[in-house]
């Protein structure tokens, strides 16, 4: 019985380390999702000149599930079935900081204002916006992701230990 226990803890604690380390790995694939995403925007509005909404909706479906339901809240708000606010476009993406909800608040609500060439040019600054929220994201999940699970993996192992 003791040491079924014993394993439970360690199964427990490695468990919350691996919880903690997914919140990095989220984050990673959102952004990469969202620059995949703004980077068929840039060229299909380019070559292609289809709806926005048209655009959105044919996006690639794995990428679509890392964007957290930002992109159906953003086609709701071109149906006008609601507002463009930052409370209801990110009720799912908890894993963001403020700083982060404001810059791809920003990018949506800056799609379709303004002619193509410009609207180009302000997709590819976002962009480069993104990419550097990207490789911070990468640096993060690297170094706090892994250590997480490691964290996770030695106090199960302690705690087993003590318990032994």
């Amino acid at each position: 019985m003791k040491y079924v226990l014993i394993l439970i803890v360690f199964g427990l604690c490695t468990f919350v380390g691996y919880l903690f380390s997914l919140k990095y790995l989220r984050r990673k694939k959102f952004f990469n999702s969202l620059i995949a995403f703004a980077d068929k925007l840039s060229l299909e509005i380019n070559f292609s000149r289809e709806r926005l909404k048209i655009l959105i909706m044919n996006f690639d479906e794995n990428n679509k599930k890392n964007l957290l339901d930002i992109d159906k809240k953003f086609i709701d708000f071109l149906d006008k079935k609601c507002e463009l606010n930052e409370e209801e476009l990110f009720k799912k993406a908890t894993i963001l900081t403020a700083e982060e909800k404001n810059m791809v608040f920003m990018f949506l609500k800056t799609l379709g204002r303004s002619d193509v060439e410009n609207q180009t040019k302000e997709i590819q600054t976002f962009l480069t916006r993104f990419a550097d929220l990207k490789s911070k994201c990468d640096e993060e999940q690297k170094k706090y992701g892994s250590l997480s699970l490691k964290l996770g993996i030695v106090v199960g192992l302690f705690c087993a230990i003590i318990m032994f």
